[in-house]
């Protein structure tokens, strides 16, 4: 081998040894490889030349191409016996490879062109001699496609897409270990999409460029199918500002996206199968949409839709607006544009849809009267309801049954009703004023109205009153009972008849006489004063009359009156008797009724009882004449015309007469003589006991240091001192004149005949009446401490003299009223009510007045009234009442009477301008007398430290009779002193207990006995 021979073969190793060396020296490596070339070129030119005579070895067996990338091709083939040179020719290019010891040989052909075809021509080359040469057609692989991703997928498939690669058309897809072949269509752009996935799973793909069958090195990647749908997705409760959404998990997916009104919420799921989510800030009544994806890998499932709203906004001003006793009106205002509204109550539901208009109405019918029902009010939007607004109503309750009225007097009506099943609150409805009531055990309610005028007619409506609802009512009209006619009495009478008299009542004309079971109705004429004769009677009998006004068949209450016919008249003779020392007058029994007789002789007149028909009669004178008058009497009664008639006495009585005098003469003379020889202590013990009696009657005043022996010394004896002095308090001042109180037109005014006031003390009423009317009223003035008229005792008013008390009041210029009684005690009726009831104003005659203020405590009840008289000034008048003073009695204690009357006391201090206190009971004597006494004796305590209880009670009884009427009474006062002198001290016995509790004064006790 030629020197250049060798340098060209060394050449060609050092390419090839470079060429299977470092494939990053490209550039370097074409350029020996041209170099290599030419320089082979021109050594092939001088082999040729040289060697033209041997023969060619043997072509290498098993040429191919074992592997190829983008820029190089892998060839291998056998060697041929130990030849080591071999030529590749591609490409107008020779490669010189030398072989090492290996018996195959590998070359890789670098720096080509990716996805080309390549033809190789292999030669043996020995001694410079190639072989005819073997040839292999072998491609580079192509480049990867650009691009590849994937561009959707849905729960079964995933779309893939990538560039074309240069104009190369086949592909190949590997995936869960298959694959898939494509020929690309037309276009730069390549889409495949892969079906029949799992959903929510992930997939690895693989994506080869195909040449020549030659596949790129593959780009990979990792896809997912969308998730399912979750499933169960819906809304399950929702209020006015938020949605409650639930569904069920997807597999064992955690990740969820709601989407709604633009906005998306993500959620990773907790424990469980079921996911919920409550939606907040939403609008009230208002749709919405909402989109559930199931979220796998960032890759949403195709989602779910749901369209639900939020709760409707409460209807405002859901009221009840009216009821009867079947129904119930409710109201509420609209809600927006809402029309659809649901009522439920009693388990039971009614839908409305509204009107037109902001305010709907609803009458619910069928309901049972006076009941209690739960009403709920849903707003309804979209078959969704509001949370509800709750009332509860009633139906009215039903009227009261047998409303009427069952009895009336001058002032009241009776009403009377039956109670409703079991409803206790009734409202009364009267001249545009309410009455309530609660009502009592039992089915039948009472109620006296009271505060009426008399005659008058009154609507009343009553209606049952069930939880503030009021039923229809029931109405009703009554009268209040007539004012009775008043001055009604008889103005004369005979034997058959009685006349009878009364003033008219106002206008009305209508009066009803009763008597005997009998009744007369009368028409009065147009004169103030009705007459009326009632003939037909019987001698000498007493007859009880009522007397009734009528007016629209209402009767007053009625006054009575008893009145007694005249006796028959009597015819008398007289017969001698007794020598003409007395006489014997004998009358025949008459005709008819009588009580008395009444003989008058000589001026002098006694009456002898019905049993009586023969009379002797003494101390008369023998053998003269004397007149007689002799009368039947009747009840007081006298008969028509008296018999008058002559008696003449026997003469032969004179010298009797005369005799039997000398006789007793005589006697008298020595039963004196004989008396002052043996009895000489008689004289002087007269004396004594004449001068005792008058100590007593004026007794003088006993300190608060002597008080307590002297009391326990009127105690001894039980009692005995007390009756004593009490029994000689009994007739002071009763022989005194009292004409006025007996006069018969002044008689109705007295509540009882044998209480009348004396004529030098009473209390006279101002008149300017030009009839001349009467200025009487059962009151008297009383002593007080330094004033003898610091007090007037009265009677407890009757309903004929209330407006003639108010008279007094005013006239007298009162300032304090004290009240010492009840209206009503033990059933009796012992006072009339005379003042209106508390915040109401009457009129009483011309008087108005009005109760200002009522203050009840436990014993007394305090009252202020203002009185005006003609409109002219108003005054002011307190009323102290107390409440814990029995009839007849004395009160529990002395303490509480004590308290009371320093209310009073301090009152009368403060005015201090010398007006009379009035003080009343019933008859105004007994507890008048108590009080007043109380009141004087403690002034004289504090000023005198003494006290004088007989002499201030023999002072008072002088100017009204009965003044402390009964024992206990007066024991009361003396027990006042002793605990106000000995506060801490007990008496084991109430000695003051009440020793007479029937209502009989002692004087008329005594007198009956």
């Amino acid at each position: 081998m030629s020197s250049d021979q060798q340098l060209q073969e060394e050449e060609m190793g050092a390419t090839n040894s470079t060429a299977t060396s470092t494939p990053g020296t490209r550039k370097a490596t074409t350029q020996t490889r041209m170099l290599t070339t030419t320089t082979t070129t021109t050594t092939t030119t001088t082999t040729t030349t040289t060697t033209t005579t041997k023969p060619p070895p043997r072509n290498a067996e098993e040429f191919k191409s074992t592997g190829q990338n983008e820029t190089s091709i892998t060839l291998q083939w056998n060697k041929v016996n130990d030849i080591l040179d071999y030529t590749l020719v591609f490409n107008g290019r020779e490669i010189h490879v030398t072989a090492s010891g290996e018996d195959n040989v590998t070359y890789i052909v670098s720096g080509l062109t990716n996805g080309t075809k390549y033809d190789f021509s292999l030669f043996t080359v020995f001694e410079n001699v190639r072989s005819s040469g073997v040839n292999l057609t072998a491609v580079t692989a192509p480049r990867n496609a650009d691009g590849f991703k994937s561009t959707g997928q849905n729960e079964t498939s995933i779309t893939l897409q990538w560039n074309k690669v240069n104009d190369i058309l086949n592909y190949t897809l590997v995936f869960n270990g298959s694959e898939t072949h494509f020929t690309a269509p037309e276009g730069d752009t390549l889409t495949h999409t892969q079906p029949g996935l799992t959903s929510g799973t992930k997939y690895d793909f693989s994506l080869f460029t195909v040449f020549e069958n030659v596949r790129s090195s593959g780009v990979n990647l990792t896809a997912v199918t969308a998730p399912r749908n979750a499933e169960e997705f819906k809304s399950t409760g929702q209020n006015e500002t938020s949605i409650t959404l639930q569904w069920n998990k997807v597999n064992d997916i955690f990740n969820y996206t709601l989407v709604f009104n633009g906005s998306e919420t993500h959620f990773t799921a907790p424990e469980g199968d079921t996911l919920t989510h409550t939606q907040p800030g939403l609008t009230n009544g208002t749709k919405y949409d909402f989109s559930l994806f199931t979220v796998f890998e960032n890759v949403r499932s195709s989602g779910v839709n749901l369209t639900a709203v939020t709760a409707p906004r409460n209807a405002d001003g859901f009221k009840s607006t009216g009821q009867n006793e079947t129904s119930i009106t409710l109201q509420w205002n609209k809600v927006n544009d809402i029309l659809n509204y649901t009522l439920v109550f009693n388990g039971s539901e009614t839908h409305f849809t509204a009107p037109e208009g902001d305010t709907l109405t609803h009458t619910q019918p069928g309901l049972t009267n006076g009941t209690k029902y739960d009403f709920s009010l849903f707003t309804v939007f979209e078959n969704v309801r509001s949370s509800g607004v709750n009332l509860t109503a009633v139906t009215a309750p039903r009227n009261a049954d047998g409303f009427k009225s069952t009895g009336q007097n001058e002032t009241s009506i009776t009403l009377q009703w039956n109670k409703v099943n079991d409803i206790l609150n009734y409202t009364l409805v009267f001249n545009g004023r309410e009455t309530h009531f609660t009502a009592p055990e039992g089915d039948t309610l009472t109620h006296t109205q009271p505060g009426l005028t008399n005659g008058t007619k009154y609507d009343f409506s009553l209606f049952t009153v069930f939880e503030n609802v009021r039923s229809s009512g029931v109405n009703i009209t009554a009268v209040a009972a007539l004012r009775n006619a008043e001055e009604f009495k008889s103005i004369g009478q005979n034997e058959t008849s009685i006349t009878l008299q009364w003033n008219k009542v106002d206008d009305i004309l209508n009066y009803t006489l009763v008597f005997n079971g009998s009744e007369i109705n009368v028409t009065a004429l147009r004169e103030d004063n009705v007459t009326n004769t009632v003939s037909g009677l019987t001698s000498g009998t007493k007859y009880d009359f009522s007397l009734f006004t009528v007016f629209e068949n209402v009767r007053s209450s009625g006054v009575n009156l008893t009145a007694v016919t005249a006796p028959a008249d009597v015819k008398a003779r007289c017969e001698n008797v007794a020598a003409g020392y007395s006489i014997l007058i004998v009358f025949d029994k008459p005709k008819g009724l009588w009580t008395e007789v009444e003989v008058n002789v000589t001026g002098k007149t006694k009456k002898y009882d019905n049993e009586t028909q023969k009379i002797t009669i003494p101390g008369f004178q023998p053998a003269k004449s004397y007149e007689v008058s002799i009368a039947l009497l009747s009840e007081n009664v006298m008969s028509c015309t008296p018999y008058v008639f002559q008696c003449q006495t026997d003469p032969s009585g004179v010298i009797a007469g005369s005799v039997i005098a000398a006789l007793l003469f005589g006697v008298l003379v020595f039963l004196m003589v004989f008396i002052l020889l043996k009895r000489p202590d008689i004289i002087s013990r007269k004396k004594t006991l004449i001068e005792g009696s008058r100590q007593s009657e004026y007794s003088k005043a006993i300190s608060f240091a002597d008080f307590p022996d002297h009391f326990y010394h009127l105690s001894a004896d039980e009692n005995r001192g007390f009756s004593e002095e009490y029994e000689k308090l009994l007739p002071v001042g009763t022989d005194q004149i009292r004409k006025v109180a007996l006069l018969p037109e002044n008689k109705a005014r007295n509540r009882f005949s044998n209480v009348l006031p004396y004529d030098w003390c009473r209390v006279k009423l101002s008149t300017s009446n030009p009839t001349g009317a009467s200025d009487y009223i059962n009151a008297s003035y009383m002593p007080g401490y330094k004033n003898n008229r610091e007090y007037i005792a009265t009677q407890g008013p009757l309903p004929s003299t209330v407006n003639d008390f108010w008279r007094m009041i005013w006239e007298q210029r009162v300032k304090g009223i004290v009240m010492v009684t009840n209206c009503t005690e033990e059933g009796r009726t012992k006072c009339e009510q005379y003042w209106p009831s508390d915040r109401e104003t009457c009129l009483y005659g011309e008087m108005q007045v009005t109760n200002r203020s009522e203050q009840q405590e436990f014993n007394w009840t305090l009252r202020e009234f203002t009185l005006k008289y003609n409109t002219s000034e108003e005054r002011t008048v307190k009323h102290f009442h107390f409440t814990a003073w029995p009839d007849h009695g004395v009160p529990q204690g002395t303490e509480v009477l004590i308290q009371f009357r320093e209310l009073f006391r301090q009152h009368i201090k403060t005015e201090g301008t010398g007006e009379p206190t009035v003080v009343h009971c019933s008859a105004g004597v007994g507890r008048t007398g108590t009080i007043i006494a109380l009141d004087v004796l403690l002034q004289q305590l504090e000023r005198e430290k003494a006290v004088g209880i007989n002499a201030f009670v023999h002072k008072m009884t002088l100017s009204r009779p009965h003044m402390v009427q009964t024992e206990s009474q007066y024991v009361f006062l003396h027990q006042c002193i002793m605990d106000l002198l000995q506060p801490h001290e007990k008496t084991e016995e109430n000695v003051y207990e009440d020793v007479d509790m029937i209502y009989v004064n002692a004087t008329a006790l005594r007198e009956f006995r």
